[in-house]
This record gives C-alpha cells, structure tokens and sequence, in this order.
C-alpha cells in the first residue's frame, strides 16, 4: 500500500485510541471509588472487618444481587453470555452499553475474579463501529472493530505492544492486501494513542519489581520448561471443568437466581483463599511479589486452586468481565509455589513461567501469554527461557477445549 492510502486512517485511529482509553480509565476509577466505599468506609462504619469472612460472603453475594437487577431489567440484559466472548468482539446495540458498563464496574467494585479488558472491547466496538457508520460510512465496518479492539487492549495493558501482537495472530489466519505492517498502521496507530492516554491519567504498571534474573543456565531452562508445563496442565484443568459449570448455572436459567448463588460461592470461596483471590487479580499479584518469600507452598498452591476455582465460577455465573488476569494471578501464585518449594528457582523465573503456563491454557493467545508473562519481571534475560518454555506448553493446550463456549455451551477449539 502507498504511504496516500494509509495516511487518512491516521485521524480516525487517534480519536478511536483516546476514546477507548477514556472510557476504561473512567470505568476503572468508578470501579476503584466504589470498592474503597464497598470494602473499607462501609465496613468500618458497621464495624464489620473489612476482608472478614462475614463481609466477604456478603459483598460476594450482594455484587451477585446488584448485577443480576442489571441483567434481567437492563436493555439487552446487559449483552450477551460473557462465557461466549473472548478479546474479538462484534458490534452491540447502543441501547445494550450502559447496562453492561454498569455490570462491569459493580463486578470490579464487587470482588468478583474477573478483568476489565472483554466488556470494554465489546463496549468500544460498539462505540467506534456506531460512529464509524455515522460519520464514514464508505469505511468498511471491519476497519472500526479492528481499531476499537486495538485501542483498548493497548489501553488496559499500558503499551501498543500487546494489540500488534493480538492483531498480527489475528492477522494470520485472514487473506489480507499489502504487507503486515501496512495492515498494523491504522490499529498500531489506535493501541499507541490509547496507551499513551492510560499512561498519562492512569499511570499503569505491570514491572512488579522482582530481583533480576542473571546470566540463565541450564537449571533455569528446565525449571521454566517445568513450571511452564505444569501451569498449562492445571489450566487446562480449569478449562475442562469450564463448560460442566456453566451447564449447572444454566439451568438455574434467571440471573436473579445464577448470579447471586454465584456470589455467594465466590464469598466462600473468599473465606477459603483469603482476601488476595478476589477481583481481578493484578494489584493482589503485586502484593504477591513484594514478598515472595512471605507465602508457604501451602498457602501459595491453595490460593492458586481457589483463584482457578473463582474464576470458573465467575465467568459462569453470568459476571461480566474477562478472564486473563485472574490467570495471571493463579499462574504468579503456582510459580512462586513452585519457588517456595525448590528455593533454588528464582522467584521471578517461576512467576513468569507460571504466568506463561496458565496463559496458554486459559486464553490460548500466544503472543499474549509471553508478553505478559515477561513484561510482569522486565528482565531480558528471561525472554529466551520462556520462548523455549512456550513450545512444550503449547503441544500441551493446542486443538484442545478453549475457556470459551459457543451459544449452545459447546467449549470452542
């Protein structure tokens, strides 16, 4: 393509990258208002403690209650069954929008283990396809969904990098005209401006500060090989466990009913793996990190099953929210159990590779998977080692079920 074709995108790429990102910095920051309401200024003035047992299955239960008003009355019942979305979205109804960014931001207040990023996309699809029509209807409608997609993933991860790498994977599968780089300018373009806007009112961090690792050995090879490996098992067990699930929340068939027992589950849930299996999991992972030596292998492999568990249970129930960084946690919590348990791996080694493993297998992105699992310890020298610890995981999560259900609660290839 000619530098003349790809120039007019230029604009529209800008505006869909702002947008996106304004809308999930500003869900985020409701989100984060209400949980301090929720889980310290309510409690306190009751004199409840905070992440006791009592408030955690009775904030679970009541974010089930509250989300379940906003599917069953909201128009459009507050979009589609989250079990069949993953990070590509189609375009929804305007009228469907405001009742899904509601359930959204009562889920992240409410401690549910979901993440932001699918309901976003899906709301920013919409936005970005709707305006697209309107204001350049000779556009092709694709040319809005790619950049409302890229835009928002490079908002919620804080860099560009993880939508060229979503987009190029996607990229692989079509017949596209041109170079890749020529079909990456436009969403390139919008996942820049969107994670410059994140990076300048959000200020995201994903560097967890972890001890470097040094020169890599062949000890450390094969403990990210084995790490990696025995993550992507456990997830694939989640993934398995997946549809069964949902099947038994079905049948509960309104959400006045699904959602709240739901909660309830993940309260005790709750009660079981402490206050750090809740939510959405990335600034429980930081907490993790600042003391990785603080946590038993006990205690690090029951958070693990537990945050496994919850986000099986969430993501079946009827929550809206996505399902990577709940992963991140349980695949942070399995690597530093495996540190924990042989001393000699490093801590930063075996998160990564827990987080490499558990990606694989919960979102079958790639791409995804190595970017967060090394952009999580920000030290170069461990790339290689989980490029080679990717390649077993794979054999071990590829044409197998994905953590994602067709209409009819068939799990996805």
């Amino acid at each position: 393509m000619r530098a003349r074709t790809l120039l007019p995108l230029f604009l529209p790429a800008v505006v869909v990258g702002a947008v996106a990102s304004l809308l999930f910095v500003g869900v985020s920051e409701l989100a984060d208002q209400l949980k301090d309401v929720l889980w310290s200024t309510l409690p306190d003035a009751l004199g409840v403690g905070r992440y006791s047992s009592l408030w955690m299955i009775v904030m679970l239960t009541a974010t089930g209650i509250l989300v379940g008003l906003v599917v069953w009355k909201a128009p459009g019942h507050a979009g589609p069954d989250p079990a069949t979305l993953g990070l590509q979205a189609s375009p929804m109804a305007l009228v469907i929008l405001p009742g899904l960014l509601v359930a959204t931001a009562l889920m992240l207040a409410g401690g549910p283990s979901l993440g932001p990023e699918n309901p976003i996309i899906a709301v920013n699809v919409a936005l970005a396809f709707w305006a697209g029509r309107r204001f350049a209807p000779a556009a092709p409608g694709e040319l809005w969904v790619t950049l409302a997609e890229a835009a928002t993933i490079g908002a919620v991860f804080g860099t560009p990098v993880a939508a060229a790498l979503v987009i190029s994977e996607a990229l692989a599968g079509r017949q596209v005209k041109g170079m890749l780089w020529d079909n990456l300018f436009a969403p390139l373009t919008a996942a820049s401006v969107g994670s410059m806007t994140t990076a300048l009112i959000g200020h995201p961090s994903f560097d967890l500060d972890l001890p470097p690792l040094g020169d890599p050995g062949w000890a450390d090879a094969l403990s990210a090989l084995v790490i990696a490996s025995a993550a992507a098992v456990l997830g694939m067990a989640a993934v398995y466990v997946f549809p069964y699930v949902h099947q038994v929340f079905s049948r509960l068939r309104h959400p006045m009913v699904a959602l709240p027992v739901g909660g309830l589950v993940l309260g005790l849930l709750g009660c079981l793996g402490g206050s750090l299996t809740l939510f959405k999991g990335l600034d429980q992972v930081a907490e993790l990190a600042q003391d990785p030596d603080g946590y038993s292998a006990g205690r690090l492999a029951l958070m693990t099953v537990v945050k496994l568990a919850a986000l099986v249970i969430a993501a079946s129930c009827g929550f809206r929210g996505g399902r990577i960084f709940p992963a991140v946690f349980a695949g942070a919590a399995f690597g530093l159990c495996a540190h924990a348990l042989v001393p000699s791996v490093p801590a930063s080694l075996g998160l990564a590779a827990g987080v490499l493993g558990m990606l694989l297998a919960i979102t079958r992105q790639g791409w995804v998977s190595l970017f967060t699992a090394a952009v999580l310890v920000s030290s170069p020298s461990i790339i290689a080692l989980l490029c080679i610890a990717s390649l077993p995981a794979w054999l071990l999560v590829t044409g197998r079920p994905q953590m994602q259900l067709r209409e009819d609660g068939t799990a996805i290839r």
